[in-house]
């Protein structure tokens, strides 16, 4: 069975004047035109590759890889818009069509959409929608202090919205945030919280003293980019230390106390110094 939207691993049944016609162990092919055909692609041969629909709703495979799979999420930039809706860089020649139905307000050339790569199984098209919410889990697939993949989507007053794991959306509150963070980034983070409505929020550190564990070879590593010498202590601003360091002023008072335990560092009146011989 073919599948759009998707990797397929496929046989090459035959030549044609226009590509190959790949196949599986059904009765269905589809072609691979000229352009991604290698020199050393022989009958019988197996290749991995991407169907989707060309501009005559035929399926076609291609060798390229888009930025985004069926049902799941990408940040795509708008590159036209016409009266039927507008149409997307996914990554491969013909653009991803977001209908008019699909958008959550007017989208122009330019913008960066947020969208769930779908499949309308009436007409077998591929189409994007930026309609979210209808697209993610109602049922929870993650639960607290779970490492997850996080797509950031868009910011807010409280901080900003993120699809995780490509099944839920969730919110990394903006007193979290200690890095800059930009519309389509991909980053890891950690579920802190799932709320009785089930909501969820997200931190993009772990949970308790393994922050500060994890933390702590950050700072080391800082000190020996610095030649051993941080201008921060703990009467730092604490937006000073996040732009430095990624992390809240907090953290960075439990790091430098537990790194001067350990006799890594010393504590100088205006910054923290890396201890002869320690890493």
């Amino acid at each position: 069975m073919l599948y759009l939207g998707k990797i397929n691993s496929l046989r090459v049944l035959r030549n044609a004047t226009c590509g190959m016609f790949l196949g599986d162990d059904g009765d269905q092919d589809v072609l691979l035109p000229n352009k991604y055909v290698s020199e050393d692609l022989d009958l019988d041969h197996s290749i991995d590759v991407f169907l989707y629909t060309d501009s005559e709703d035929r399926i076609v495979a291609t060798t390229l890889t888009p930025k985004v799979f069926l049902y799941q999420f990408a940040v795509l930039e708008v590159k036209d818009v016409t009266k039927i809706g507008a149409f997307l860089d996914w990554g491969l020649d013909k653009d991803l069509l977001l209908p008019l139905s699909e958008q959550q307000g007017q989208s122009r050339k330019g913008d960066k959409v947020t969208v769930c790569l779908c499949l309308d199984e009436q007409t077998g098209r591929l189409f994007a929608s930026a309609k979210i919410n209808e697209y993610t889990d109602r049922e929870l697939t993650v639960h607290e202090g779970e490492e997850v993949d996080l797509l950031i989507d868009r910011e807010s007053e409280l901080g900003w919205q993120v699809v995780i794991n490509d099944r839920h959306t969730g919110l990394i509150f903006s007193d979290k945030i200690f890095k800059p963070l930009r519309k389509g980034d991909k980053v890891k983070g950690f579920i802190e919280n799932i709320r009785e409505d089930g909501k969820i929020d997200v931190s993009l550190q772990k949970r308790g003293y393994s922050q500060v564990e994890d933390s702590q070879a950050l700072l080391l590593k800082k000190l020996l980019e610095n030649n051993g010498v941080l201008h921060l202590t703990d009467k730092s601003d604490a937006k000073l230390i996040s732009q430095k360091l990624e992390m809240s002023k907090n953290v960075f008072k439990k790091c430098v106390g537990a790194l001067y335990k350990q006799r890594k560092i010393k504590i100088e009146s205006d910054c923290i110094v890396l201890s002869e011989g320690k890493v």
